[in-house]
């Protein structure tokens, strides 16, 4: 079959119904009306084509009415349709495809009948019990396949063939490769949902990805959701023609309205006297729960021993945690007995906690998009919220870009200084007492080991992917390439870092002898910086290698 016909991502089924480029504007249009007009308030989800049970379960959790991207989205998928849906954070994508999920899966309870991929652990765990929550007139069996937790435990698991998996693409591939028997689980499925799409699809899973879509039958609808559209979704987008819905409630990375977004300035040795000046008011501002988030694993445990030492207490969610404790950690602070979490950007997608009245970045994200996903936490579904920034004098500049990102000004969050400074011998004392304990405890010594391991396995991955690529782009990959993504490549300009790469003239104008594009050739690129060809890479190998199936 021709590429350019069938993309491997989405499933043949596809084809079923044309013209949905024109639906998909008609439905872009409706969202817009009735967010402004309201003309839709009395639909419910029965009304979209959802059993009654599934609209009871979802008055139970308190979804009255369905949200723009489930009003638009659930009715395709129950028609049989593919979907790429891009939506902001806390629109409701969760239940725009666990809904039409449940509700098919009602009519043929039997084995494993939906795949769900998600790029982190703590986000899969999340589904799990909206999964279960929504299916629980259903006696669901849902099984949660990450890594750091017990694989022979989670082999036998998926030979008991849960309705619905949720998986991280790693530990899912791993489970494939090792053991020949796991892949005849996934040979009936009906469904495959991408969540966090863009994270999946990013450099990183394409191995694993390819891996686990090998082993699923051609014959599925394919659903990838998303709160950010990227050069790979806009790519499948553009391939998938009129042979998959796309639903685009997407104006660029944007906060919500219900949002209020403030900033602290300071100079950098005294930021931890003014996030404990911050944490001390909670009580008199009535926030019930906080996520502090940092930039590096270090930072993180750090804060929280710090914290405690000032009698905050606090929990920690990083990736220097091993799984249980990461568990541990995010449900002493979803249970209330622990008011605030302080993490990695892990927990910056996904998390839906209703508590979250306020989120503080200790950290300044490099990634402007960073920002819009951790301040997402909160002013969810309608509800208000708070975020403030802690900016030094060497943050500036990121501010500004995140200004000019969600197209607002952060408000000053106003403190009055020599109130702030009365604790700063206190919090100094505290942070010299914290460094200690973390060294005693040899954190330190593992972080270092960690991070060795990690340069070197970047430069075996180095060598590797140059050897790869002097082979594949000389065999009939390479025509393949060139031919589907010539015109796609041409014009294109790739955001690397924040600044904007155009291609070389001369890889837009060659031209072979049978007149199609000569694509991309690594060697001849040497215009190009390293990181573009890396990306550029990452776009090729994926579509078409790992998406082959």
């Amino acid at each position: 079959m021709d590429p350019m016909e069938e993309p491997a991502l989405f499933s043949s089924k596809a084809s079923l119904q044309k013209g949905s480029r024109k639906i998909v504007k008609k439905h872009s249009f409706v969202a817009e009306s009735l967010r402004t007009c309201g003309e839709d308030d009395n639909q419910s989800f029965s009304y979209l084509g959802l059993s009654e049970w599934l609209a009871d379960a979802c008055s139970q959790m308190g979804l009255k009415r369905p949200t723009p991207v489930q009003r638009s989205c659930i009715p395709q998928i129950l028609n049989g349709l593919d979907v790429l849906g891009l939506a902001q954070t806390g629109s409701g994508k969760t239940a725009a495809f666990a809904l039409p999920i449940l509700h098919r899966l009602a009519q043929s309870l039997y084995g494993v009948f939906a795949l769900v991929l998600t790029p982190t652990r703590e986000l899969a765990f999340q589904l799990s019990d909206q999964f279960k929550a929504l299916g629980s007139g259903l006696n669901l069996r849902c099984s949660v396949i990450i890594g750091g937790l017990d694989m022979i435990e989670q082999a036998k698991a998926l030979m008991r063939r849960p309705h619905v998996v949720i998986a991280t693409p790693g530990r899912l591939a791993h489970l494939l490769k090792n053991d020949p028997d796991i892949a005849s689980v996934f040979k009936r499925i009906k469904f495959l949902v991408l969540d966090e799409a863009d994270r999946i699809l990013d450099f990183g899973f394409e191995r694993e990805l390819g891996i686990v879509l090998s082993s699923l039958p051609l014959h599925r609808q394919t659903l990838l959701f998303s709160a950010t559209m990227t050069l790979e979704l806009k790519a499948l987008h553009e391939l998938s023609g009129d042979k998959a819905f796309f639903f685009e409630a997407y104006q660029g990375l944007q906060t919500v309205e219900q949002l209020q977004q403030q900033y602290m300035f300071m100079p950098l040795d005294v930021k931890d006297v003014y996030l404990s000046y911050v944490l001390s008011t909670l009580q008199d501002k009535d926030i019930r729960s906080v996520i502090i988030f940092a930039s590096t694993c270090r930072t993180c445990q750090l804060l929280s021993l710090l914290l405690d030492e000032l009698d905050i207490h606090t929990t920690a969610l990083h990736s220097m945690k091993s799984q249980p404790q990461r568990l541990a950690s995010l449900n002493r602070f979803k249970s209330g007995r622990v008011p605030v979490l302080i993490a990695t950007d892990v927990a910056s997608r996904g998390l839906d906690i209703p508590t979250v009245d306020l989120v503080i970045n200790y950290d300044i994200p490099r990634f402007t998009r960073d920002y819009v996903h951790r301040v997402g936490r909160t002013a969810r579904a309608g509800r208000g919220g708070l975020s403030i920034s802690l900016v030094s004098q060497y943050d500036v500049d990121l501010v500004h870009e995140i200004e000019t990102l969600i197209g607002k000004q952060l408000e000053e969050y106003k403190v009055d200084e020599d109130d702030v400074l009365k604790g700063i011998t206190k919090v100094f004392k505290a942070k010299r007492l914290a460094a200690q304990k973390m060294q005693d405890s040899g954190f330190e010594d593992v972080l270092k080991d960690r991070k060795e391991k990690k340069d070197t396995l970047k430069d075996l991955c180095l060598t590797s992917e140059l050897s790869i690529w002097s082979s594949v782009w000389s065999t009939t990959l390479r025509r393949d390439a060139k031919n589907m993504y010539g015109d796609a490549m041409r014009s294109t300009r790739l955001s690397i870092d924040c600044k904007d790469i155009s291609l070389p003239e001369d890889m837009k104008e060659k031209r072979g002898s049978s007149g199609s594009r000569q694509g991309l050739d690594v060697y001849n690129a040497m215009d190009c910086t390293f990181e573009v060809v890396c990306e550029l890479w990452n776009t090729m190998f994926y579509v078409f290698v790992s998406l082959q199936i």
